[in-house]
C-alpha cells in the first residue's frame, strides 16, 4: 500500500525520533530535588498515557508507606495522634523487624533467637554477645506552628533521614573482667560479676553475680565496649543515637509520651497498642537501696527472658538470703531490651553537653552537641559534634524538647510540666561556677519513681565520674 507524502513524513519522524532515543542509563541526571519541576509517564485504569507532576504523587506515597503521631505542644495530656497509614500502626513492620539475636565480636549473627521466649538459647557469652537488632528504617521530624510530628517508613521517601540497622544489647551492660570486656550475657560466673565486682556478695541477697556492671565511668564504658574488637569503634557503650531511636519507635507504638504509663497487653479496638511499661524498677526508696547494696545493681540480667523478642513486664521479688521479704519490683521490657528505663542510669556517648555559667562569668547557655560518628567520639571537646539546641537550665519535669529536624529528646524546656502531663520525665541539671563538659544519664535509676522513663535525662557528672547507680548498655553499629 502506497503512502501518502504526508503518511511518509509522519514515518520519516518516527525513524528519526527512533534512532535518537537513548536509554535510561544514557540519560543525563536531572538538576536539584525538587519535585515540583518534574514530571513522569503514567497510564491511567483505562490505559491512556498521560503525564504527571511528580510532586503529586508524593504525598499519597507518604501516606501509604510511612506511620507516626503528632503531638500538640499546646496540649498537656501526654496522648499522641496516630497519623500516616493506619494499617502500618496495627502491623508494626518496623517494629517487628526487631529480634533478638546472638552478635559475635566481628558483628556477625550468630544465631536468631525464638521470638517466643530465649530461655532455651545459650546466653552466656560462649556463642555472642545477646543484641537486639533494630532494623534500618527512614524518619521524618516535622513542626508546623504547635503541631510535632514523627513518621518512619521502611522506604526512601523524600525528606527522610536514614537511620541505619544498630544493635544494642539486651540487657544491661556486664564486664567479662578477663580482658576488660563490656558484654551482654547472662552469666553468674566469677568472670562476669557485676555491680562493684563485690566477691564477698557471693552467695548472698546481695549477690552481684549475674548482675550489670555499674560505677565506671564513660570514657572507660567506651573503652571496655571495644575491647571486644580491636582497632574498630563499631562496638560502643550505649549512645545518644541508640536511646533516640528506642524513644521515638516506643512513642510511635504507643502513640504516648508516658513510658511509665500502666502497661496493658490488650490492644485497642482499632487494633493498636496501648498502655505503657508500667513504673519499671523506679520505687524502692533510696535509703533503703543503700542499706541494702549501697545502691548498686540488684536485677539479674535475663530476668525477663521468657518474653523473647516482646514487650512486657515482669514482677521480681527480693528476699534476704534468710527468706525474709524485702520488696516487689516490675521489671519492664521493650521488644526484648530488659529495663530500658529505671533499676539503674544508662551512660550514653556521642553527646556533650557545654554547660557555661550565669552572666557576668559565661553566657548563660547549655548547648547540647551531638554525635553519630563514633570514630569522633570524644569526652574533652566538640570536634566533630553539631550545636542541636541548648538544655533547659532548670530542674523539672520536661515540657518540651529540642526536637528540630532530627527529633532531639533533650529537655529544653523544664517547668510547667508533670509526671503525667507532656513528656512525663524529669530532668535533672546544674549550673556550675565555671564553664564544664557534662556528659548525659538516661533513664533514671530504682529510687526515682515517677521521675524516670524514657526521656529522663540527668547532666549531672562529667564524663569521668562513676556512680554506684551508673551503668549502661553495649551498643554495636556496624560499617556502612
Amino acid at each position: 500500500m502506497a503512502l501518502t507524502s504526508a503518511q511518509e513524513a509522519v514515518v520519516i519522524q518516527m525513524l528519526a525520533a527512533f534512532e535518537g532515543g537513548k536509554r535510561i542509563q544514557d540519560l543525563p541526571e536531572v538538576d536539584g530535588t525538587n519535585p515540583f519541576n518534574l514530571v513522569t509517564h503514567v497510564i491511567d485504569k483505562d490505559g491512556e498515557s498521560k503525564k504527571a507532576a511528580l510532586a503529586s504523587m508524593l504525598p499519597y506515597l507518604e501516606s501509604q508507606c510511612a506511620y507516626g503521631i503528632e503531638r500538640d505542644k499546646t496540649v498537656s495530656s501526654p496522648a499522641c495522634t496516630r497519623i500516616g497509614n493506619a494499617d502500618l500502626h496495627r502491623s508494626l513492620p518496623i517494629h517487628n523487624r526487631m529480634k533478638g539475636c546472638l552478635l559475635n565480636d566481628d558483628g556477625e549473627v550468630v544465631e536468631y533467637l525464638p521470638p517466643e521466649s530465649w530461655l532455651g538459647s545459650t546466653r552466656d557469652g560462649s556463642r555472642g554477645q545477646v543484641m537486639v537488632e533494630i532494623p534500618d528504617h527512614y524518619r521524618k521530624f516535622e513542626t508546623s506552628g504547635n503541631k510535632q510530628r514523627v513518621k518512619i517508613s521502611e522506604h526512601p521517601l523524600p525528606g527522610y533521614h536514614h537511620v541505619p540497622k544498630m544493635y544494642i544489647s539486651a540487657y544491661e551492660a556486664a564486664l567479662q573482667r578477663t580482658g576488660n570486656k563490656l558484654s551482654s550475657v547472662v552469666n553468674d560466673s566469677a568472670d562476669f560479676r557485676g555491680c562493684g565486682n563485690q566477691s564477698a556478695w557471693d552467695g548472698t541477697c546481695r549477690s552481684a553475680l549475674g548482675r550489670p556492671v555499674t560505677g565506671i565511668s564513660r570514657t572507660n564504658f567506651r573503652a571496655y565496649a571495644r575491647n571486644r574488637k580491636a582497632g574498630s569503634t563499631e562496638w560502643n557503650c550505649m549512645t545518644y543515637e541508640a536511646q533516640k531511636t528506642l524513644y521515638w519507635l516506643f512513642v510511635i507504638e504507643y502513640a504516648t509520651l508516658n513510658s511509665q504509663a500502666a502497661y496493658n497487653p490488650q490492644l485497642t479496638s482499632e487494633g493498636y497498642r496501648q498502655g505503657g511499661l508500667g513504673d519499671g524498677v523506679t520505687t524502692w526508696d533510696w535509703n533503703s537501696w543503700s542499706i541494702f547494696n549501697g545502691n548498686y545493681p540488684f536485677i539479674p540480667c535475663g530476668y525477663t527472658d521468657h518474653h523473647g523478642n516482646k514487650s512486657g513486664i515482669v514482677d521480681y521479688y527480693l528476699y534476704t538470703e534468710n527468706g525474709d521479704y524485702i520488696d516487689t519490683f516490675t521489671v519492664p521490657r521493650y521488644r526484648g531490651i530488659e529495663n530500658p528505663f529505671g533499676h539503674i542510669w544508662k551512660w550514653t556517648d556521642g553527646i556533650n553537653i557545654r554547660i557555661s555559667p550565669n552572666a557576668p562569668t559565661g553566657d548563660g547557655l547549655s548547648k547540647v552537641f551531638v554525635c553519630d560518628d563514633p570514630e569522633k567520639f570524644t569526652d574533652s571537646n566538640y570536634n566533630g559534634y553539631s550545636h542541636v539546641g541548648n538544655e533547659a537550665r532548670n530542674e523539672g519535669y520536661v515540657k518540651e524538647i529540642i526536637f528540630g529536624e532530627y527529633g532531639e529528646i533533650m529537655p529544653s524546656v523544664s517547668s510547667g510540666a508533670g509526671s503525667t502531663t507532656y513528656f512525663c520525665d524529669y530532668h535533672y541539671t546544674n549550673i556550675p561556677s565555671a564553664e564544664t563538659l557534662r556528659g548525659v544519664l538516661f533513664g533514671g535509676d530504682a529510687a526515682d519513681g515517677a521521675a524516670a522513663g524514657f526521656a529522663c535525662a540527668n547532666t549531672y557528672n562529667a564524663p569521668s565520674d562513676t556512680n554506684a547507680s551508673v551503668g549502661s548498655r553495649l551498643c554495636f553499629f556496624p560499617k556502612a
